[in-house]
Parts: structure tokens; C-alpha cells; sequence
């Protein structure tokens, strides 16, 4: 049987100072981390031109089939008003 291993009482490596020190200047740089790489800037700028393009198609869909619908119409009435004249 082997002798237990003694007990060691710790030691301070690091005294509190340069202890917190680290602390303070190494949970700055998490910080600063995560804010750059999380960095959203611009995002509301693309979405806002997509919006702006969809709304673009949208519009010019709709004139197109209010043009078709308008020329039709105004065909119909006119034939029908010479039709009364006649």
C-alpha cells in the first residue's frame, strides 16, 4: 500500500490586483468581440432597397393590368357608342 499523497496548502500565484485587472480587461475584450462580430449595420439599408424593388414590380404589374384593362374597356365603349349611331 502506497502513503497518501500530503496535503498541499495553496498558494497565491496571482495576487487580487493583477487578478482583477485580467478580469476587468479580458471581459472587455469578450464584449468588444461579440460586438463586432454581431455587427447588424446596413442590414436595414438591403432590406429597405428590396422592399423598394418589390414594390417597384408590384407597381408596374399593376399599371400594365390597369393599361390592358383601361384599353379594352375604352374599345368596348366605343364600339357600343357607334353601334348607337349607326
Amino acid at each position: 500500500m502506497t502513503a497518501p499523497l500530503p496535503l498541499r496548502t495553496p498558494v497565491d500565484a496571482v495576487d487580487r490586483g493583477s487578478l482583477a485587472t485580467y478580469t476587468w480587461v479580458r471581459s472587455a475584450l469578450v464584449v468588444a468581440h461579440h460586438r463586432l462580430a454581431g455587427d447588424d449595420r446596413g442590414e436595414g439599408v438591403i432590406s429597405a432597397a428590396i422592399v423598394v424593388l418589390i414594390t417597384a414590380f408590384l407597381g408596374a404589374a399593376m399599371w400594365t393590368a390597369f393599361k390592358l384593362i383601361f384599353d379594352d374597356a375604352a374599345t368596348n365603349t366605343r364600339t357600343e357608342v357607334n353601334k348607337i349611331g349607326d
